[in-house]
């Protein structure tokens, strides 16, 4: 004989719990005047042939016809009132669910023209909350039969409808701002991702409450990772890698031969910036140095240079340069706080 269940209530906290169903398996057999317990942080709902016959919100409450009118159609008059019934009651949790992670697994690549290779590679990190706020609809679409629906069921999808309008946005974003200005956006773009994802949330019958960026920056993916991603040509792979070999060196002048032969061990990476260097001067840039000098394609070089304008023509970043002058690779003069760099020192240095 089935059981009839005379209390129907879910006593748990339900902290990972979205969706509890009662009972987990198969229909409840209940009847009028059973008593219906919801706890302040849920909602119940009964169902039956997939239909949602009445919500209960907090409070003790009675099954009575007049309180779940749908009842009449089920029950008809036959056996009077306290006649069983069959239904399925799903209690729902109705508190926020704050401060879920949510973190980029792979860089989103925008546009960042006029700076470095014309594209820039972001990661972010944060946190976001929801709620349920449409407990039929919910159950309806997302749940079915399930027995228990908790967080874990649902927020891997909830992180990637996130991302991809955060990675919509960063794009939209990044037509007018460049990635310094982004990184100092974050409260504006975490609205945004609020203000475009909210509708997705509310056609599941869930309330996005918050999405916060808590760190922007640029990834620190290695130049082998970028050229499997397909952001490097090989050009510009082998010049990152030899001004990989140029920072490595230069942090460590004491470790054998020195900042030259790091550049060139193994990869010829000397003979890559040298062919680099020619394809930046170019036969125009030769022509100019010609009616200036004395006609080769190093007249193009400053006779006089900065550790910008040396960075610029070894193709690396100024603090390079200032680390190999002061690692005794490369050959300047401090005047003051700067140092200068000859053109004579760029090509001792590149013929090693």
């Amino acid at each position: 004989m089935a059981r009839i269940f005379d209390v129907i209530e879910y006593p748990n906290e339900m902290k990972d719990e979205l969706i509890h169903r009662f009972p987990e398996r198969g229909s409840g057999d209940f009847r009028i005047g059973s008593q219906v317990i919801v706890r302040e942080s849920q909602t119940a709902v009964f169902f039956r042939d997939g239909k949602a016959l009445d919500i209960f919100g907090p409070g003790r409450h009675t099954i009575t016809t007049a309180n779940v009118p749908l009842l009449t159609d089920l029950i008809g008059k036959a056996f009077g009132n306290r006649t069983p019934f069959t239904a399925e009651v799903y209690y729902v949790s109705r508190r926020e669910f704050a401060d879920r992670k949510w973190g980029t697994p792979q860089p989103i690549i925008v546009k960042n023209p006029n700076m470095g290779l014309g594209i820039a590679l972001l990661q972010a990190f944060g946190t976001y909350g929801y709620q349920i706020s449409e407990p039929q609809q919910f159950v309806t679409q997302l749940v079915g039969a399930q027995g228990t629906f908790r967080t874990d069921d649902i927020e891997d999808r909830l992180r990637s409808v996130l991302l991809s309008y955060l990675t919509d946005l960063l794009g939209e974003t990044a037509v007018k701002h460049d990635v310094t200005e982004l990184i100092g956006l974050v409260s504006e773009l975490g609205a945004g991702v609020r203000a475009k994802a909210s509708e997705h949330f509310a056609s599941l019958g869930l309330a996005l409450k918050t999405f916060l960026i808590s760190n922007l920056r640029p990834s620190s993916k290695s130049i082998d990772e970028l050229r499997d991603m397909g952001v490097l040509d090989m050009r510009t792979y082998t010049q990152l890698q030899a001004a990989d070999a140029m920072r490595d060196a230069a942090q460590n002048p004491s470790g054998g031969a020195g900042l030259t032969a790091g550049i060139g061990a193994g990869m010829g990476i000397g003979n890559v910036l040298g062919q680099s260097l020619q394809g930046m001067t170019g036969p125009g840039a030769q022509q100019q140095g010609a009616g200036a000098g004395s006609g080769g394609s190093g007249d193009a070089i400053p006779s006089v240079m900065t550790p910008a304008e040396a960075a610029q023509v070894l193709r690396v970043s100024p603090e390079d340069v200032v680390a190999a002058i002061e690692a005794g690779d490369l050959k300047g003069r401090k005047l003051g706080s700067a140092y200068r760099i000859s053109r004579e020192a760029i090509e001792e240095f590149l013929s090693g």
